[in-house]
């Protein structure tokens, strides 16, 4: 019988807290959105909500398959997330794919921040984080191409500037990793 280690436990507690986050900074983009294209990005979030709370969900049903005990309460969540709190009030729409990509690709980021130690430890649970991993990036890619426009893109010395930095970061345009 397999047990998870400390380690892995912390891990995959890091993981947890910041997919329970970006549920309930999903659901309070989803309530306060306001602006162009409303309907097809309110529905967007129901879905992106929908998939971190079932991303969540197998994540802390893997902690205790392996005897850990993962932590969801509000105020460790609160605590020990990495993502940045979402803004108070209402927020116009595309700041909203701003703010929600970036909190996917934080959320992305723990994720492969953790995933060697994980590996190392117990590569099932890692295959948990490479179906999460894969779902989460297309979410965020699909996104983040609302506020994506090819010829203002080509054109803007603030995109292109963007475009190098994230380059230099190893990123693609919307901040995935690039291969």
């Amino acid at each position: 019988m397999f047990q998870g280690s400390p380690a892995l436990r912390e891990s995959m507690q890091k993981v947890l807290v910041d997919l329970i986050e970006l549920h309930i900074q999903g659901k309070q983009a989803h309530w306060n959105l306001l602006g162009s294209n409303f309907r097809d990005l309110h529905l967007q979030l129901d879905e992106i909500v929908d998939a971190a709370r079932e991303f969540s969900d197998e994540v802390a049903e893997r902690m205790r398959a392996v005897y850990l005990v993962p932590d969801g309460r509000s105020n460790t969540v609160a605590t020990e997330t990495s993502l940045v709190q979402f803004p108070a009030g209402p927020v116009e729409t595309t700041s909203v794919v701003d703010l929600i990509v970036d909190r996917m690709y934080a959320v992305v980021d723990t994720m492969r921040t953790v995933h060697d130690d994980v590996d190392d430890e117990d590569p099932t649970t890692a295959d948990v984080l490479h179906s999460i991993l894969e779902r989460l990036e297309q979410l965020a890619w699909m996104t983040g191409a609302e506020n994506r426009h090819p010829e203002q893109d080509a054109s803007s010395s603030d995109t292109r500037g963007r475009d190098e930095d994230a380059m230099a970061e190893g990123q693609d345009r919307v901040g995935a990793v690039a291969n």
